[in-house]
């Protein structure tokens, strides 16, 4: 039998993460992936539906270029490069860690990795061969995969999930999509941007139902411009697949309504992976399709942790990450503190870009906060008009009595990449007039920050 110090069971954004700090602090450490490295982040999320959307964005500047000054004729898309180019860029991610492993000195074990008793974990291998591993640390990090409702049981041809969304053979004429949380938002630009027709079926009363209204309903209004179809307060309850096509039944307030399309593809959320891996055999606990964990991701059974979608934190990579390196670094006996889980910003990469971090309008409201709020429309940024995406704003909300940065939300093109301003500001307790004294470069997409926060002070000067 191999021992090693710390196992991880999974590869994705948390376990490798783990297994490389792990390996930073001097453990000899293993991992364990039944498929390819990198999890579904690298391999079937995170990365390669970035590849794709950045596809459509560009297809989306070369048919409107005549808005540049520019002529781009005969503009047409080849949908399976497309996608190639996708799944090149998630199979390079995989090979780069694959290159990290091997520069940790990480022992990469391929298989299906099942927990024992007496931190012990046996891997079954492709051939059937099985192995038993043991190790002082064994850190579970097997990850999600797509929600099936009893309305919608996928069947990987008409309806689908987000690992077929992301490979399709052809591109569908329609498409129907259930559910508007990060994934369905995404694929829905992603295939509008493309040609297809979209329809976005969302249960709750507004679209990215976890985000600020105001942005909400910015997303809805950008969309419809789009041309894609919004119905919320809506449910599909079945779905006929015995057809050419698909027909949704979808019970709405004002009575039933039957769609058609080439396909349905179902984004209501995921399922953790934590079947006929071991919890039980272990006597590790688990409460509503997570695992049980303390603020340092110990289970109930010492030797035994688990980071990232198995356990109740938000069900993000780099959620994941920050787990994994928090739990090793305790492990090793770091003097560590829990991870501030108000204070993990959430991204949506569809165009106009959903940003946000802390509580909304609302949130802050209910928990009895006299709050200032302020707000600035991109469509009053000189880099926003210049680079031709005026859609959408930068909204702040304080507490009015300290200054307290109580939450962020943007809504606009490259709001992913601005939101860290937010997420710092608040982890060092940065006031709104600290923020609003800090110089911010001119122009840029950036300063809508500065003058937002100018805006909910009175102080703003260009609007």
């Amino acid at each position: 039998m191999s021992t090693f110090d710390v196992i991880v069971l999974g590869s994705g954004p948390g376990g490798y993460v783990a297994a490389i700090r792990a390996s930073q602090l001097g453990f000899k450490t293993a991992i364990i992936e039944k498929e390819s490295l990198g999890g579904v982040c690298l391999n079937w999320g995170c990365i390669p539906t970035k590849a794709l959307l950045k596809s459509a964005q560009v297809f989306e500047y070369l048919q409107h270029a005549d808005a540049y000054g520019l002529k781009a004729e005969g503009v047409d898309k080849d949908f399976g490069a497309v996608v190639s180019r996708s799944r090149g860029v998630a199979d390079g991610m995989s090979k780069g860690v694959q290159f990290l492993m091997k520069k940790n000195k990480i022992e990469v074990i391929n298989g299906f990795g099942k927990l024992k008793p007496g931190k012990k974990i046996l891997v079954k291998d492709n051939d059937g061969k099985e192995t038993e591993y043991s190790a002082e640390h064994i850190i579970i990090a097997t990850g999600a995969r797509s929600r099936e409702l009893p309305s919608l049981p996928q069947d990987g041809k008409k309806i689908i999930g987000y690992r077929e969304a992301m490979s399709l053979d052809k591109q569908p004429k329609s498409m129907i999509v259930v559910g508007s949380g990060a994934i369905g938002i995404e694929f829905a630009y992603f295939y509008n941007a493309m040609g297809t027709e979209v329809t976005v079926v969302e249960f709750l009363p507004s679209i990215v139902p976890v985000e600020d209204e105001e942005v909400s309903k910015q997303l809805e209004r950008s969309f419809k411009k789009a041309g894609v179809k919004i119905m919320t307060s809506a449910e599909v309850t079945s779905v006929d697949t015995s057809g050419e096509g698909v027909k949704a039944t979808v019970k709405t307030k004002k009575g039933e309504e039957i769609l058609q399309a080439d396909i349905v593809l179902s984004a209501v959320g995921i399922k953790t992976n934590i079947e006929n891996i071991g919890l039980e055999d272990v006597g590790i606990a688990t409460d509503r399709d997570k695992i049980v964990v303390n603020d340092y991701y110990k289970t109930n059974i010492p030797g035994y942790y688990a980071i990232g979608d198995v356990t109740p934190g938000q069900a993000l990579a780099h959620v994941a990450s920050a787990e994994g390196i928090l739990c090793v670094e305790k492990i090793a006996g770091m003097h560590v503190e829990p991870l501030d889980y108000g204070n993990i910003p959430g991204c949506t990469y569809c165009m106009p870009e959903v940003a946000s971090v802390g509580l909304t309008e609302a949130q802050a409201k209910e928990k009895g906060f006299d709050v200032k709020v302020g707000k600035f429309p991109f469509s009053a940024s000189g880099k926003a008009k210049a680079s031709g995406n005026p859609d959408g704003f930068v909204k702040v909300i304080f507490d009015a009595k300290y200054g307290e940065w109580l939450g962020c939300h943007m809504i606009g093109a490259g709001v992913t990449d601005m939101i860290a301003e937010a997420v710092v500001a608040r982890k060092l307790e940065t006031t709104g007039h600290e923020i609003l004294k800090a110089v911010h470069p001119h122009p840029t997409m950036s300063e809508a920050v500065m003058e937002a926060v100018a805006a909910a002070y009175g102080e703003v000067i260009h609007l």
